[in-house]
């Protein structure tokens, strides 16, 4: 199987940042346009969280809130320390090691860290509007699928659940997708009004804007008690003014979040769906000549509420990803930066200023491509998978190039380019033939393809 040399290109163009901003969505992963569009309210398309330590428990509440001691003990440290192992025999785990070496990495807590300076101005607005929000941002990335998925109204069989979208420990534990995972568990803790970050993981395409561990937060608010009518179905709860204001409250928080990050800008409310709320938004801004999806949010659904034991309250949440702001406020073109050591990027960010990012240098490209047979359940994000366990951070896209279906016998073929550039350096066209190698080695062992 000889490789013929890739092509090296001499430099890197400008990426222009609307083009590469505007495929990331706002929290994960775009719920109604794509079969893991749960993800993306995230309460990141591909895209809430942060804070200071988890505030002291409400003693007039002990037994609502004693499922929570440990959290709160923790909540100034990250509750995944390096070294913890994820990886065991148990049959339904699909954690790599590539991803059990981001866990604990915390890029939300680093002071000067783009990631943290988004998330500070965010707490520092819904600290100015008085409502008393706490914030949460240690919470282990470890949960069940009860929290993650059940609570939210997101069914068994369910695409988001797939073993080929999420990193699953067992068959009853996960990697959070979203960090709506913890919504329910803070809501039945007696927490009405809070934020909460942290890292989330998904397995998912490559290119600029997807990574499969990036931070999203999430925002909670339930309205006083006395203020939801008493004794509604849920088509009256809908169809009322209540509801209605709950949904204003909701318009005029967020918008007032937007002005904050990015100026007076023009907005738009988009009607969406997303299974923990109901009815549901999604918020875009007109920014730097085109529409951008910011947010997805909507008034908490009345069957979650009622999972978590207060089917006689009402409120609204949100969830956006940290990545998406940042890369559009800071001019970031790769999602990679985010999680590199070097220096020369991490100097050039300073706690509580948001300034354009200045590229330190252009490394040439290197691609290769891959053709094969596919299998019948075939999934191209396990053929992603492959390629981050293989080339790591090294691999900047991987892209479907050509595909073709066999008149005859009805098979398909794919042909994908895989585009390797390093952050930091050149690379040699016999360090990426390695990879490459290895990369055709166990693809054709672990998906059963067929090279060609």
């Amino acid at each position: 199987r000889t490789l013929s040399m890739a092509r090296v290109c001499a430099q890197v163009q400008t990426v222009a940042m609307l083009a590469i901003v505007g495929s990331v969505a706002p929290l994960g992963r775009v719920w109604a346009a794509r079969p893991s569009a749960v993800m993306r309210f995230g309460l990141q398309s591909r895209s809430f969280s942060q804070g200071s330590a988890l505030r002291a428990l409400r003693a007039s509440q002990p037994a609502r809130h004693g499922r929570l001691q440990g959290l709160a003990a923790s909540a100034t440290s990250s509750t995944a320390p390096a070294g913890r192992s994820l990886i065991t025999d148990d049959p339904n785990n699909n954690v790599t090691p590539y991803i059990e070496a981001l866990i604990g990495r915390n890029l939300h807590l680093i002071d000067n860290h783009p990631l943290n300076i988004i998330k500070r101005k965010i707490e520092g607005y819904f600290q100015s509007l008085g409502d008393g929000f706490e914030t949460f941002d240690s919470l282990d990335p470890v949960v069940t699928c009860e929290a993650c998925f059940d609570d939210l109204n997101i069914p068994p069989g369910h695409p988001a659940r797939k073993p080929s979208d999420t990193y699953y420990l067992s068959d009853s534990t996960l990697l959070r997708t979203h960090t709506s995972a913890h919504q329910s568990e803070l809501m039945r803790a007696g927490h009405e009004r809070f934020l909460c970050t942290g890292d989330v993981y998904r397995r998912d395409e490559i290119d600029a804007s997807h990574y499969p561990a990036f931070h999203q937060m999430e925002g909670v608010k339930l309205v006083p008690e006395a203020e939801v009518p008493a004794g509604m179905s849920r088509e009256e709860w809908l169809a009322s003014d209540a509801c209605a204001r709950v949904a204003d409250d909701l318009k005029d928080t967020l918008e007032g979040l937007v002005d904050e990050l990015f100026g007076p800008v023009e907005k738009r409310w988009v009607d969406a769906y997303f299974p923990f709320t109901e009815p549901s938004l999604e918020l875009e801004i007109f920014f730097q000549g085109d529409w951008l999806e910011v947010l997805g949010c909507g008034v908490i659904h009345t069957e979650v509420l009622s999972k978590c034991g207060i089917a006689e309250r009402r409120g609204w949440a949100f969830g956006l990803g940290l990545e998406r702001l940042a890369m559009i406020l800071f001019a970031i073109p790769d999602i990679r930066l985010f999680w590199t050591k070097d220096e020369r990027f991490h100097s050039q960010f300073k706690s509580g200023q948001v300034v354009k990012f200045q590229p330190y240098s252009k490394y040439p490209e290197c691609y290769k491509d891959i053709t094969f047979w596919v299998p019948e359940d075939w999934q191209e994000n396990d053929f992603m998978e492959l390629c981050r366990e293989c080339g790591g951070d090294l691999i900047e896209t991987v892209k479907c190039i050509d595909e073709f279906t066999h008149p005859k016998h009805g098979r398909t073929s794919n042909c994908f380019r895989i585009t390797y550039r390093s952050m930091d350096r050149s690379l040699t066209n016999e360090e990426i033939d390695e990879i490459q190698f290895q990369l055709r080695d166990k693809v054709e062992k672990k998906l059963g393809v067929e090279l060609r």
